[in-house]
């Protein structure tokens, strides 16, 4: 065929390409209206589950949130009987004390430096508690978002209240809005505040998995003085924890840590909600040995991305998206409302393209993020498809491709 003759077929492939690579569509006004419509819809789905949950559609449903476990746990610090938090049978009977009978049980296994927010949240009545833990919590990341962003007025809370891990956040009451304004607050200080910054990422210690590879990145930056205040408020926060429950306490967390192991990989807590990549494997089907051992090639892999990166002089935006990135490829349990790192990974990704500029498939990519984390759950549990690392996978070969632009290219040596 002539190459004339091929021209006007190309270019009707070509064109939707180009508008995909490119993506100017997505534009704010659009991004910030149909966000605008997301947030509605998943606001409005809150409230006719917690209808349905208390009987306004008919009979109560026998349910319950996380946000309960954190309750009843403060119970029992309240009775002066925290080591009883990681008793399963107790730990249920307290919580079907403060609730109720026939709401399923839900598990406790955070470290001991957690109890006294529990006890905090237990000393006043259920409903205001949970209200409270959810707005004292998203304002501070609300407001980390907003200096992340730099933008002013308000239209930028609609993509970020829009993101589905916030529905989830605020429907099981789970304290992923803190873990977030903890991460990015430590990020955002950094440069600034070093000794406030370890003091942040120290004070994330009650979910120690999520800062597992915090400390590859600042040994591979030199960043001692953030290293050494990490460490000091984890000693701090671990010795108040001894002494206000005793030594016994901390023997039943590491007790109740076997348990959760088992839980986790029996499928007691839904496959389809483990977003990780042991959790993906599992989803499919996957023996429990082969699972953990993929999930440990993809650790030791982000270890030495994060190392690699974190040593060399880069954009700092795009090397915290990575390191968020990795995180939540690198440990095996990730829950849906764990993937707040995963929107904060993607403000540090926008701030750099507000700056620079958006790169071919970076529009499309983040819009894909959402619509991954809104599609996850249903079509994990309808027909076993695990979408939940494919979301950090997409966002961390965007960021490895802006710093692999960004890297300085060595001269040749002359022969």
């Amino acid at each position: 065929m002539p190459a004339d003759a091929a021209q006007p077929i190309a270019r009707p492939i070509a064109r939707p390409i180009d508008r995909l690579r490119r993506s100017a569509w997505l534009n704010r006004e659009r991004v910030v209206a149909w966000c605008a419509i997301l947030v509605g819809l998943q606001a409005a789905l809150l409230v006719a589950i917690a209808c349905w949950q208390h009987g306004l559609f008919g009979a109560a449903a026998p349910t319950s949130s996380d946000f309960l476990s954190f309750y009843a746990a403060g119970k029992l610090v309240l009775a002066g009987t925290p080591a009883l938090a990681y008793d399963p049978t107790a730990h249920f009977a307290a919580e079907q004390a403060a609730r109720g009978t026939g709401a399923p049980y839900q598990f406790f296994f955070y470290p001991p430096v957690f109890l006294p927010l529990c006890a905090v949240l237990a000393a006043m009545p259920y409903y205001l508690a949970f209200a409270l833990f959810q707005l004292a919590t998203l304002l501070p990341f609300l407001w980390v978002a907003r200096l992340l962003l730099r933008q002013r007025g308000w239209a930028w809370v609609a993509p970020v209240l829009a993101f589905p891990p916030v529905f989830w956040t605020i429907g099981l009451g789970q304290n992923a809005f803190l873990t977030a304004a903890l991460f990015g607050g430590f990020g955002l200080l950094l440069e600034r505040k070093p000794a406030t910054a370890g003091l942040l990422i120290g004070l994330m210690c009650y979910k120690p998995h999520f800062g597992v590879l915090v400390p590859i990145a600042l040994i591979a930056d030199g960043r001692w003085r953030v290293f050494a205040s990490a460490a000091a408020t984890l000693v701090a926060l671990v010795g108040l924890s001894v002494a206000l429950f005793g030594a016994d306490t901390w023997w039943a967390y590491l007790g109740a840590t076997v348990e959760a192991k088992t839980v986790f990989a029996s499928g007691r807590i839904d496959f389809a909600g483990l977003v990780s990549i042991f959790g993906a494997e599992r989803l499919m089907g996957f023996a429990v040995g082969p699972a953990y051992a993929l999930q440990a090639v993809a650790s030791l892999e982000m270890v030495m991305l994060v190392a690699l990166i974190w040593r060399r002089a880069l954009p700092t935006t795009v090397r915290f998206a990575t390191l968020l990135a990795a995180t939540l490829l690198a440990v095996p349990v990730v829950l849906l409302y764990d993937q707040m790192l995963l929107l904060l990974a993607m403000l540090w990704l926008v701030r750099e393209a507000l700056d620079t500029g958006f790169q071919p498939w970076e529009r499309l990519g983040l819009a894909s993020i959402y619509l991954m984390t809104l599609l996850t759950w249903p079509i994990g549990t309808l027909w076993h498809l695990p979408l939940g690392p494919i979301a950090p996978s997409v966002l961390l070969l965007l960021c490895v491709r802006r710093l692999w632009r960004a890297a300085p290219v060595r001269p040749l040596r002359a022969a």
